[in-house]
């Protein structure tokens, strides 16, 4: 008995959960199978590396179909995902219309707002009735807008004068004209404001669309929320891999190839391997302290730890909080403060319990002898200093990338930790040499 055509198609969920494993040929095979009345809506989800895997395996018959069901902003994001030969070939298969949008677009940096906009928006005439405005937004609506949220109120030079909601048109009485009605201050975005700008906007906002402006303050597309989405994800999954120590994958983890990933991780790998030679570098100016007291060394990982532990700690909650603009440049000393409390708070209690650990455990074994009182001294103080300078130095440093121009997310937690790693054998060793000088050293 053969299967009939319907019970052989996919569902779209049975597909999105197996795409991640299968093979190019299998994710058609599978594609295919879908029923028409989801393939659009499963094509349209998928990433723009997906999709243009997907239409650089389809026949070119099939490709144009799928290539003009794509807005111009997903086409441009779908272009920029493949080599340029192949960008050509699937350009190839637009209207000129529809390539122009495109190619504009294409000349926008990827993270500026004109990289995300959809040129392709609601647009109305201020001196439009209500009513002919609603007649227009219909035949719009049919002909080749996407997505309605508000329509934009334009001159005859393009330059916005005001915005309406669908539901102000259709709540306004017919009679009037869309000058009216319209709400005139509108908050908009340049073609160069950063994409991460752009998404704080709508966060405080709760926007569905930002319309995007030119120099001239004519609008040229809007960037809607769904595309707001993406970069969020797209910006925390750089942050986060940056903060593990390691330059940000350009495509998913099992796309990506393994000599790629290999690049990417080692550059950073021997930077931090670099730095921790400077912590031997560090003990070896110690060695006699050592060689005398070798408890000393027993207690290197514990200080060392806890000034890095406390220093990822500080740099990725500034790092986030630069993320989401919830502070500035201008506040670092507010942040200094406010770190240096949290540091010598932090370092008390640690040397504290390290102080008591130390005392305890000598009452029970004996082991650190007639001086374990100094040698907890001097263990707690030098936790207290390290995790305060890491704390501090952990909130400084991103700062101080971002008023250079880099990215804070580059003072990952790796990175902070081998710094203070070596500050705090240089602390610690220190405060030994003071307070052991004459009982064990």
């Amino acid at each position: 008995m053969t299967e009939s055509p319907q019970s052989a198609a996919l569902s779209m969920e049975e597909l999105h959960e197996a795409w991640p494993v299968l093979s190019i040929d299998e994710r058609l095979e599978g594609f295919r199978l879908l029923p028409a009345s989801v393939a659009d809506d499963f094509f349209l989800a998928l990433s723009a590396r997906e999709q243009a895997e997907l239409i650089l395996h389809l026949m070119p018959a099939e490709r144009r179909t799928w290539v003009r069901l794509l807005p111009p902003d997903d086409l441009a994001d779908l272009v920029q995902a493949v080599e340029p030969e192949q960008a050509e070939s699937i350009l190839s298969q637009l209207d000129d219309a529809s390539r122009r949008e495109v190619n504009v677009l294409l000349a926008y940096a990827e993270d500026d707002a004109g990289g995300l906009m959809n040129p392709r928006f609601a647009r109305v005439r201020p001196d439009m009735s209500i009513d002919e405005a609603i007649s227009y937004l219909r035949k719009q609506a049919r002909e080749k807008v996407e997505t309605v949220y508000y329509a934009y109120v334009l001159d005859a030079e393009q330059h916005l004068q005001g915005v309406l909601s669908l539901r102000q048109l259709f709540q306004t009485s017919s009679d009037k004209r869309v000058a009216d009605a319209m709400q005139r201050d509108v908050i908009t975005v340049s073609e160069d404001t950063d994409q991460e700008a752009v998404s704080r906007l709508f966060t405080e906002h709760g926007f569905m669309a930002l319309p995007v402006l030119d120099a001239e303050q004519r609008m040229k597309g809007i960037v809607t929320v769904d595309d707001i989405v993406d970069v969020v994800q797209e910006e925390a999954t750089e942050d986060i891999q940056k903060a593990g120590g390691m330059e940000a994958l350009e495509a998913p983890y099992f796309e990506t190839g393994f000599f790629g990933m290999l690049k990417k991780r080692i550059g950073w790998l021997l930077v931090l391997f670099l730095g921790q030679m400077l912590t031997a570098t560090a003990m070896s100016s110690f060695e006699d302290e050592i060689a005398t007291a070798v408890v000393l060394s027993l207690f290197v990982p514990l200080i060392i730890s806890s000034g890095g532990n406390s220093g990822s700690q500080a740099s990725t909650l500034i790092i986030r909080s630069l993320a989401l603009g919830e502070m500035r440049l201008r506040d670092w000393w507010r942040v200094a403060r406010r770190e240096l409390l949290s540091g010598l708070v932090l370092g008390l209690v640690l040397g504290v319990v390290g102080l008591a650990r130390i005392l305890i455990w000598n009452s029970i074994s004996g082991v650190y002898g007639e001086h374990s009182l100094v040698l907890g001294i001097t263990v707690a103080i030098s936790v207290l200093g390290v995790v305060t300078f890491g704390t501090l130095a952990g909130s400084m440093l991103p700062l101080a990338l971002r008023k250079f121009g880099f990215d804070p997310a580059s003072a990952s937690a790796p990175f902070v930790a081998t710094l203070v790693d070596v500050s705090g054998v240089l602390i610690y060793f220190t405060v030994a040499s003071l307070l052991l000088r004459g009982t064990l050293l």
